[in-house]
């Protein structure tokens, strides 16, 4: 299975559970583009990556809606 493919499962599943605690898109592959300016593992942004731990979970899954959307352009 690939990453991305992986992550679009976990995408699903995070906004589709509205349960406390979301988890990270981290795959520890921390790598980013140099064109889309997006990490290779997670694709998120810099600035995703950086509020990542001050976000509450709502702003997370926001992060995991933007995921979402980037992973059908790959």
């Amino acid at each position: 299975m690939s990453r991305f493919h992986r992550l679009a499962q976990l995408a699903q599943q995070v906004l589709s559970d509205p349960q406390p605690h979301v988890p990270s898109p981290c795959v520890s592959i921390c790598t980013m583009n140099p064109v889309s300016q997006l990490c290779e593992g997670c694709l998120r942004s810099l600035s995703e990556i950086g509020d990542w731990s001050r976000a509450d979970d709502a702003q997370k899954r926001q992060i995991w809606r933007s995921i979402a959307q980037r992973l059908p352009s790959l």
